[in-house]
C-alpha cells in the first residue's frame, strides 16, 4: 500500500470542534505538551519586508498533490449524494489536557450520522501534538468510519526559527528559506504524530487561519513561506494536501499566495445548506476545487462533501 511506503519514507528521512478552532471571521472560535519549541505568546511578530511571495514551487507542489490524490482514487466504493461527517481535535479531548493556552474542553464527539471524521494532529500551533490523538483514532477505528487528517500551521518564534533555520530542503540564508524549513519540519512532526497514533489518511489538510496566542507575522509573504514549506513536507512524504480556511482568513494570513490545491471551506455557525453553498465558485480560497463544507451546531463541527466528491471518496479518506 502507498501509505505503508509513505511511512517508510518518513522513517528513512529520520525523522479548526477542531478546524476553525483558532478563531477568525467565519469559523467558530474554538488544546501532551511537546518538548519541541512553541511560539511566543501574545505577541504579533514582525517580519522584514521585501521577502516576496513563494515562487513557482507552489505549482509543482500542486501537481505532486494531484498525482498523490490520483493514486488513492478508487479505493472506496462511490456513494450517492452528499456524505455527512465531522472533524475533531484537542477540544474534544477530556477536559484539561493540552498546552496551557489551549487546554481541551471535553466537547462532544461526532453525531451517529457522521460517516467520516477528519482528525486534528495539533494542539493549536505547530510542534504541539493533539493530546488524545491515539484515543480519537481508536474511536474512529472502532466505528469503522472514513478518516482523514488535518493540522494547523503557525508562525515560529525566534527560538524555533533558529532551531530549524537550516534543517530542511531550503537555503537557510534568507528569512523565506528559514521559514520554509520551519513549515517543512512542522509537517514532519505531524507525520510522526500520525504514525505514532496509527492514523491513516491519503492526505493532510493544512489549516491556515489566525492562531490566537501564537500570532502570524505582519508579512503575508513570510507567512506563506511557512505554509509552502509544510506543503512540501507532506507531499514529499507521500501525502496529498488540501487547505482549510475561508477566503477572508486565507488572505489575512498569506495574502494572494496560491497553491491551487483542494479546499475545505468553513461556514461557521450556520447550517448544512450554507456549508453546501460554500462549495460554489464564489467561495474559492486559493484556486482549488471544493471538497468539503463545514458548519458548526450544538458544540460540534459538522461537515458535508461537496457535489461529486462522494463518487471517489478514496481520494480524500481512509476506510477503517
Amino acid at each position: 500500500m502507498r501509505r505503508a511506503l509513505a511511512t517508510a519514507v518518513v522513517l528513512v528521512m529520520t525523522l479548526v470542534g477542531a478546524c476553525g478552532e483558532e478563531g477568525g471571521e467565519e469559523p467558530r472560535a474554538d488544546t501532551t505538551t511537546s518538548d519541541a519549541p512553541k511560539g511566543d505568546k501574545g505577541k504579533k511578530r514582525d517580519s522584514p519586508s521585501g521577502q516576496g511571495e513563494p515562487g513557482d514551487e507552489a505549482s509543482n507542489l500542486a501537481d505532486m498533490a494531484e498525482d498523490l490524490a490520483n493514486e488513492a482514487a478508487g479505493t472506496i466504493p462511490p456513494r450517492d449524494g452528499p456524505v455527512q461527517g465531522a472533524d475533531i481535535s484537542w477540544p474534544q479531548c477530556p477536559e484539561g489536557m493540552g498546552i496551557p493556552e489551549k487546554q481541551s474542553l471535553g466537547l462532544p464527539m461526532p453525531v451517529p450520522e457522521a460517516e467520516f471524521v477528519v482528525i486534528g494532529l495539533t494542539n493549536g500551533p505547530g510542534f504541539t501534538p493533539n493530546p488524545c490523538l491515539a484515543d480519537q483514532v481508536a474511536w474512529v477505528q472502532e466505528r469503522e468510519l472514513l478518516a482523514a487528517a488535518y493540522a494547523v500551521s503557525s508562525y515560529p518564534d525566534e527560538e524555533t526559527l533558529e532551531l530549524y533555520a537550516w534543517d530542511g530542503p531550503y537555503d537557510g540564508g534568507s528569512l523565506k528559506g528559514r521559514l520554509r524549513n520551519v513549515g517543512y519540519q512542522q509537517a514532519r512532526f505531524n507525520i510522526d504524530s500520525m504514525i505514532d497514533a496509527g492514523l491513516q489518511s491519503p492526505l493532510v489538510w493544512i489549516d491556515v487561519e489566525p492562531v490566537p496566542y501564537f500570532e502570524w507575522s505582519d508579512d503575508p509573504g513570510a507567512n506563506a513561506a511557512v505554509v509552502e514549506g509544510a506543503a512540501r513536507g507532506y507531499t514529499e512524504a507521500g501525502y496529498a494536501i488540501g487547505v482549510y480556511s475561508t477566503p477572508y482568513l486565507w488572505e489575512t494570513v498569506v495574502g494572494d499566495f496560491r497553491l491551487g490545491v483542494p479546499e475545505w471551506r468553513a461556514a461557521g455557525e450556520t447550517s448544512r445548506e450554507e456549508a453546501l453553498n460554500r462549495c460554489g465558485d464564489d467561495w474559492s480560497i486559493q484556486g482549488g476545487p471544493a471538497v468539503l463544507g463545514q458548519w458548526v451546531a450544538d458544540n460540534r463541527d459538522h461537515n458535508v462533501t461537496c457535489p461529486g466528491i462522494s463518487e471517489d471518496l478514496g481520494r480524500w479518506f481512509h476506510q477503517y
